[in-house]
């Protein structure tokens, strides 16, 4: 029996889908920097999606995006420790909203009466 090469292979093992992903971004110093998310067991993982439409029904319309390859977001991530890779996840948790200073509404404590002795 001949053994299939990977090109030749109709259905590839690989579990990952061929081609770029759209990859969210975040502002950095020196421009984008991948976004890491957290798994529900709280492990980090990349995250890809297989078209602009999935990324933005999941984080949004205002989320920044690159093209990467899988094997070059991989590249990206690892010397991070994170070796996991999530496509296309279907659920985000919110955003955590800003912390706001807090005031307080507590009046300055009213000056000690003097002791009298008598």
């Amino acid at each position: 029996m001949t053994e299939l090469l990977y090109d030749d292979d109709p259905e590839p093992s690989d579990r990952f889908p061929a081609g770029p992903l759209y990859v969210p971004v975040r502002p950095g110093p020196s421009g984008c920097v991948v976004r890491l998310f957290r798994t529900p067991l709280g492990d980090r993982t990349a995250v890809g999606f297989t078209s602009a439409h999935r990324l933005t029904a999941t984080l949004g319309p205002d989320q920044a995006w690159i093209r990467l390859a899988e094997p070059a977001l991989r590249a990206l991530t690892a010397p991070l420790g994170v070796s996991t890779l999530t496509v296309d996840p279907q659920f985000t948790a919110p955003a955590p909203a800003p912390v706001t200073a807090v005031t307080s509404t507590v009046p300055a404590s009213a000056p000690t009466p003097a002791l009298r002795t008598a």
